[in-house]
């Protein structure tokens, strides 16, 4: 656990001195930057974007699920002949649902959270003038771009997006086949093409994630005194490394089967009675290959949050965090299971239950880190002197979303309970509340908190509670519903033609409502964000350090400076996390120990 740091003091002026000599042209400066503050500003404006393109797919299929049959005209008007007489079409409705899943998991709440705070984060807080790569760094928010590029793209070719379901399961998206579905078409291609690229992103971000954790940390900085949002950082980064590869060889032998004429996937295909020529593939392999990411994915995108709200409660409670190494063990068991837990996501395509129990157990097992971070934050805010800032708000949501999301998890883990419940707006509401908004939670307390750092200005307070207390109770209002929908099918394109499904007709309509005011709301953060990066109150002074925080990027001058910090980089003599210690509300990581005082274990 105390590896080997670097004493960056003989090259402190790397970067600082560079600027001030060399005037960086505006490309320099705003595209091609190297500096981790610009590329995590990229990464978040990019994902917000991204977060506002999938939340306005979601109020477009509310629509059509709220008021089946209702035509709003105005969807002709920007739609076309996708919503022809006012009426979104089946087609388009398939392709709502997979893009959102699609742009909602990996560039929001991947590339997105992910990406922002990693690169924000990571070189100020262990004490680094940049990333171990700057290049690197670079590509991976360009390669991120380009398959955004090419994603939004699909959107507009004639046969449409890819409407398969973001898991891309095969056949339906294995053969490229119009009689199939209009979106297997150049529209799924696009959406390989996309996340491939995206992919190539990934790896290259989550290597230069680790190499920089591992060798760049300042003079004093062990791994125990590591703040708990880079150790969350470091295990995400290695998720993806282990994982990220499998969805790609997964799609890349599904292109294989559609554009090549391989049968990786498909066996004994019959179309309009003919059988083609397809022998020896299996679909479930796909399952496997994608599942092997897919549920550390989950984890990609709940440890950065993770990480943000244990060091968002801590500072905002003024109360050391409780459990340090718990936290970090906690983590690392997380990381390990979360490779062991894959095929509850396949209980229904006859997998050998004596198999299904091995998944069952290691699914249950996995409840239990996250039931001591449950814990620890709990015990965190216990007595604490609490300030319901913006982002401490976000953060106690995230944890009141992680434990509602989290106990339907448990009823799901259970095979014989989830082969029931498969495919079910059941599911839809326990991965939409532990993954989804809680996921965007931690996002928001991030941006909320280290808002300051990033533009040297502060977000509007008032503006941020009306977000918060709309988003907390619509996100309630739209997902905790669902619960009791255990009856209802996922993905149908409409529940008017079956009398059984009509007694849900009023919680449908509500949930729709719900959706739309919710998402109104992020269109008010949006507004903020961007009215506060140019109008906001100013911090004061050459230093400020608004939360009174502990940790390093409070050190560094608000002043953008490539490199972060004039002259030498702070050494660091404690672990983050001292608060409210010996008559101090709060003592940064470069105050030397007292005579006498012993640091923190």
């Amino acid at each position: 656990m105390h590896t080997a740091t670097v004493d960056h003091g003989a090259h402190s002026a790397h970067g600082h001195d560079d600027h001030a000599h060399h005037e960086s042209s505006w490309l320099e400066t705003y595209v091609f930057c190297q500096d981790h503050k610009t590329i995590a500003k990229q990464f978040l404006i990019t994902g917000m974007f991204w977060g506002v393109v999938g939340g306005l797919l979601s109020v477009l299929f509310r629509l059509q699920l709220g008021w089946p049959n209702e035509t709003f005209p105005v969807l002709e008007t920007f739609l076309g002949k996708w919503a022809e007489g006012g009426k979104i079409s089946n087609e388009f409705y398939l392709s709502l649902v997979t893009m959102h899943g699609t742009i909602l998991v990996f560039f929001v709440l991947t590339g997105g959270l992910s990406g922002t705070f990693s690169n924000l984060l990571i070189p100020y807080q262990i004490g680094a003038r940049d990333m171990a790569s700057g290049f690197m760094n670079m590509l991976s928010y360009w390669f991120f771009f380009t398959a955004s590029v090419i994603m939004f793209a699909s959107f507009f070719v004639q046969t449409g997006a890819a409407s398969g379901g973001w898991t891309a399961y095969p056949p339906l998206n294995g053969m490229r086949l119009e009689a199939v579905n209009k979106g297997s078409m150049l529209g799924f291609d696009l959406w390989a093409l996309s996340m491939t690229l995206f992919v190539v992103s990934s790896l290259l971000g989550s290597l230069n994630y680790v190499a920089t954790i591992m060798n760049l940390r300042t003079k004093g900085m062990n791994m125990l005194r590591l703040p708990l949002t880079i150790w969350a950082f470091l295990f995400t980064a290695v998720l993806g490394i282990l994982s990220f590869p499998a969805l790609l060889a997964g799609v890349s032998l599904l292109e294989f089967d559609r554009l090549l004429g391989t049968s990786f996937y498909l066996n004994q295909i019959v179309i309009n009675g003919n059988l083609l020529d397809y022998k020896g593939g299996s679909p479930v392999l796909f399952q496997h290959l994608f599942w092997f990411l897919g549920h550390p994915e989950v984890y990609i995108i709940i440890l950065p949050a993770m990480g943000i709200v244990s060091e968002v409660l801590s500072t905002h409670a003024r109360k050391p965090i409780f459990g340090y190494r718990a936290m970090v063990v906690s983590m690392m068991a997380i990381v390990i299971i979360s490779f062991l837990v894959w095929a509850h996501h396949m209980f229904v395509t006859g997998l050998n239950p004596n198999l299904a129990a091995v998944f069952v157990l290691f699914t249950l097992l996995i409840a239990v880190p996250s039931a001591i971070k449950v814990f620890n934050w709990i015990g965190t805010i216990w007595k604490g002197s609490i300030r319901l800032t913006t982002p401490m708000l976000f953060a106690i949501g995230f944890v009141s979303m992680f434990i509602s999301g989290g106990l339907t998890g448990l009823m799901l883990g259970n095979s014989s309970i989830d082969i029931q419940l498969h495919d079910t707006y059941f599911v839809v509401a326990h991965f939409h509340i532990v993954m989804g908004v809680a996921g965007f939670f931690g996002m928001f307390a991030g941006v909320y908190h280290w808002f300051p750092r990033m533009y040297g200005r502060y977000m509007n307070e008032t503006l941020g509670y009306i977000h918060f207390y709309i988003t907390l109770i619509g996100g309630y209002a739209i997902f905790f519903p669902m619960h009791f929908m255990t009856g209802l099918p996922r993905r149908y394109y409409s529940f008017s033609n079956f009398d059984t499904f009509s007694s849900f007709d009023s919680l449908v309509v509500f949930i729709s409502v719900a959706a739309i005011i919710v998402f109104l709301a992020q269109i008010l953060f949006i507004v903020n964000f961007f009215y506060s990066i140019f109008k906001g109150r100013k911090l004061e002074g050459e230093y400020n350090n608004p939360w009174g925080g502990n940790t390093l990027e409070w050190t560094a001058p608000v002043a953008r400076l490539h490199g972060n910090w004039p002259g030498d980089i702070p050494a660091v003599h404690r672990w983050p996390y001292d608060y409210s210690v010996n008559g101090r509300e709060f003592t940064p990581q470069t105050t030397p120990l007292a005579p006498g005082e012993e640091e923190h274990k």
